[in-house]
């Protein structure tokens, strides 16, 4: 105390500072929330029957999913009783048992795929119903255009968190319209507008985009993904994640933001590759700045189409390449 006063130190300026650092110290840290996105679940077939028999797919990757504060999976498969296959080479339709268990093990689901509409509009609607009556939220599709552009919105930790999700792989004719049930497809300038408004109309702190592209088996991004990836950050997404080409892809950081080309299957079946049967379950780290922390827990898929984790979780640096 001598020393301050010594130094010409008044009294009320010590007590400022020492009260001022006493306040800094408690004030809370800026708050951050855990997601979880995994790939493809497709709940029909052999997983549908294992379903049926109370096995529960996702048991193994039970521990990571409940450690984290929002859990996404893209839904592979129309849920419905109704409606007749469309002509296609592969059709897949899941029994309404399989989503009380969705919803012990997910927070929300895309519905924008290519399987969606593997069974008509009609049994697309009904999977929204039954949906909305189990309390499962999913984005990516809607009654209409507008609602399959619609943001989910989840607040956690005081966070508003924005998942949209969009198709790029055809048949088209499951896009949504002005007048029907289906899908939200991918188109440039509406994607970047959804983007945009989910910040400027719906408040969110963070925005992801949950893609479905690319080319099947393809360990690589093609440069349609690429383009397209860097436009939606430009836009203001916080990350960009995809599924669809039944294998994982490289992942890249854009203007310090992580896009993860696809994750690969989580729950399928009928693959024999080692490729097809590798499964990525990606942890995001988010705060009101972005995404802070990013990493992939590597599984893989058993005959019975159920993956499992194996080894720990591999870190993705979010530090800008260096130039070459």
């Amino acid at each position: 105390m001598r020393h301050f006063l010594r130094h010409g130190l008044s009294m009320w300026w010590l007590t400022a500072l020492l009260c001022g650092t006493a306040s800094a110290l408690a004030e809370p840290s800026e708050p951050t929330v855990s997601i979880v996105f995994v790939g493809d679940v497709m709940l029909a077939d052999h997983p549908g029957q294992r379903v049926k028999q109370g096995h529960d797919p996702f048991a193994p990757f039970a521990r990571i999913l409940k450690d984290a504060d929002v859990r996404v999976a893209n839904l592979e498969c129309v849920v419905a009783r109704s409606g007749k296959p469309v002509d296609k080479p592969y059709t897949f339709r899941a029994h309404p048992r399989v989503l009380p268990l969705l919803k012990r093990n997910v927070d929300a689901v895309s519905v924008a795929n290519n399987h969606s509409g593997d069974f008509g509009r009609q049994a697309f609607a009904e999977m929204l119903d039954r949906m909305r009556q189990t309390g499962l939220p999913f984005f990516g599709g809607g009654r209409n255009l507008s609602e399959a552009h619609e943001p989910l919105l989840i607040e956690r930790h005081g966070l508003r968190i924005a998942l949209l999700g969009y198709d790029e792989f055809f048949p088209r004719a499951f896009e949504a319209g002005d007048q029907h049930a289906g899908v939200a497809w991918s188109e440039d300038e509406q994607v970047a507008r959804d983007i945009r408004r989910a910040r400027a109309v719906h408040r969110a702190d963070i925005v992801i985009p949950f893609m479905h592209w690319g080319e099947e088996h393809q360990p690589r991004a093609n440069d349609r993904q690429r383009e397209l990836a860097r436009l939606m950050i430009d836009a203001g997404a916080d990350a960009v994640v995809g599924t669809h080409p039944h294998v994982v892809q490289d992942t890249e950081v854009y203007r310090g933001k992580p896009i993860v080309y696809s994750l690969g299957n989580f729950i399928f079946d009928g693959f024999d590759d080692a490729d097809n049967n590798t499964a990525w379950a990606l942890r995001l780290l988010v705060g009101r700045g972005g995404v802070r922390e990013a990493s992939i827990q590597v599984g893989r898929i058993d005959r019975h189409g159920t993956p499992h984790p194996k080894g720990g979780p591999v870190p993705i640096d979010l530090k800008p390449a260096p130039p070459p």
